[in-house]
């Protein structure tokens, strides 16, 4: 009973289809495939199908879209590509994962701006929306340039409505500049094919997301989301081979012309296409199931844990029972046994699950749409029994 769903995916047909014809394409041509899908005419290039099926799932457009391997490549390609300066800072919380810390600690290094982290919750369990967006917009100092958060926190399980945190940081930045403005990057792998939500009308300046996790999609693949003009705020990292302006001005001994765009960000060096494009079909796959039929479900799925658990006196429950305020992660402790030691238990019973990775980790459960109640209620049944 497969109850991590926030790690990796196992894949829908369509995708390990697409992925299987790709591949063997790639080895009868490799040259001919490759130049005639990358290189050849705009029209045949197959990373803008991909581009343009993410681009329908966010409610975007495909030029906002750029294609990395990770959450964790498109929160430090976004960081490491702000122009920060010293004296400025980076807001975070406490609630981050190891990748988000670190890319803000890197970048903050790098070019002398300070990073500063606020909880913006004392009990997830107890998570008030208002209350968290009054400690950010507390937390906010003149010199504050970025404030990076995660859409879902993958210790306690809570989501934030971020929606809300966007509109909040719109009215502190009526009074700033516009390079003074503070932008709102967002790691939001745990919600997104989760949560039935536009990620382009959100808010949010920057949207980093693996697609291989709650999308179902291959293996080190994912997206970055942002509009145009903060596109524009950002230097590359890495030579993009998904942009003919860059390579043209090698070969013509010139300067790029025009304002970075969201293809310029996109990584180059020859990737595992057949992976990077079937990701297409994950979009697609969750666009012919329905968004918010995705949503419900899970919702429901992982309501059913929670509710389990908290009947339980020998557990404690961190994740809300708000599905408004959670997702599709649930965290909790077992009197009397270490994290680590209730995972092994549940999986000795055929139950995946795990313990989190943080300084003070919890047990964790995560149901997806490939799960059903009956599983729910046989791994209950195995917490049940540690009383």
């Amino acid at each position: 009973m497969h109850l991590s769903n926030f790690y990796l995916a196992s894949n829908p047909t369509p995708v390990r289809d697409a992925i299987t014809r790709y591949r063997r394409a790639f080895d009868e041509d490799p040259h001919g495939f490759l130049d005639d899908n990358m290189f050849g005419r705009d029209e045949d290039m197959l990373w803008r199908e991909v581009c343009a099926a993410a681009a329908n799932y966010v409610g975007g457009q495909p030029n906002e879209i750029s294609l990395t391997s990770s959450t964790t490549m498109g929160l430090a390609l976004i960081y490491n590509g702000l122009s920060l300066k010293p004296g400025q800072e980076i807001l975070t919380t406490t609630h981050e994962f190891y990748p988000h810390y670190e890319s803000i600690r890197l970048a903050a290094e790098k070019s002398g701006a300070s990073m500063r982290q606020i909880p913006l919750y004392e009990s997830s369990l107890n998570f008030s929306a208002d209350e968290a967006i009054a400690r950010m917009c507390a937390a906010v100092r003149p010199n504050t340039r970025v404030f990076g958060v995660a859409w879902v926190h993958s210790n306690t399980g809570v989501r934030l409505p971020l929606a809300d945190f966007a509109a909040a940081l719109a009215d502190l930045n009526k009074n700033r500049d516009e390079d003074d403005r503070v932008l709102l990057v967002v790691d939001g792998v745990h919600g997104f094919g989760v949560a039935d939500e536009d990620v382009a009308r959100m808010g949010c300046d920057f949207f980093s997301a693996g697609t291989h996790k709650w999308i179902l999609g291959p293996r080190g693949t994912g997206i970055v989301w942002a509009e145009p003009r903060n596109w524009a705020l950002v230097r590359p990292t890495i030579p993009s081979l998904m942009t003919r302006e860059t390579a043209d001005a090698w070969r013509q001994d010139r300067l790029p012309v025009g304002p970075t765009e969201a293809a310029w960000v996109s990584p180059g060096g020859f990737f595992s296409y057949e992976h990077q494009w079937a990701a297409a079909e994950a979009f697609r796959f969750h666009q012919q199931i329905g968004r918010k039929r995705v949503h419900d479900r899970i919702a429901e799925l992982n309501s059913q844990i929670k509710v389990g658990l908290a009947g339980m006196k020998h557990v404690t429950l961190h994740t809300p029972l708000d599905p408004d305020i959670s997702a599709g992660i649930v965290t909790f402790d077992v009197d009397g046994h270490s994290p680590r030691d209730v995972a092994q238990t549940l999986r000795h019973n055929r139950v995946i699950a795990n313990a989190t990775p943080y300084g003070v980790p919890h047990v964790r459960l995560s149901a997806g749409i490939v799960n059903f109640p009956a599983e729910i209620d046989l791994a209950l049944e195995v917490i049940r029994s540690l009383a």
